[in-house]
């Protein structure tokens, strides 16, 4: 804490897209939903949901010896949309894993 040196996970890829690009498209895209209704204007993203997974990090005293296991990776993908406003939220699409995946099928 005196050299305010935290500990964190690094995630996402920040570094890897270029500021110049960032701003020269939220130029680009207030011009291009300027002539839509804010209502009809819908964002929709996935995400994993691990609904067995057990927590990184636990608590132990110092005599205590502390061991984990094989993690699960069990999950489901969950998509999420709603409109630009938040007025129309969709109901959560939730996607299993399939037996049968279409994209083996030939």
């Amino acid at each position: 804490k005196r050299h305010g040196i935290q500990y964190r996970t690094i995630n996402g890829e920040s570094a890897s897209v270029d500021p110049a690009t960032v701003d020269e498209w939220k130029k680009r895209l207030v011009v291009m939903i300027d002539k839509y209704n804010p209502n009809d204007i819908y964002n929709a993203d996935e995400t994993g949901l691990f609904f067995k997974a057990l927590p990184n990090l636990s608590l132990v005293t110092a005599k205590d010896s502390c061991k984990g296991g094989k993690r699960s990776k069990e999950r489901f993908t969950v998509l999420l949309c709603t409109n630009m406003t938040g007025t129309d939220k969709l109901k959560p699409l939730m996607i299993d894993k399939s037996a049968n995946p279409r994209c083996f099928k030939n």
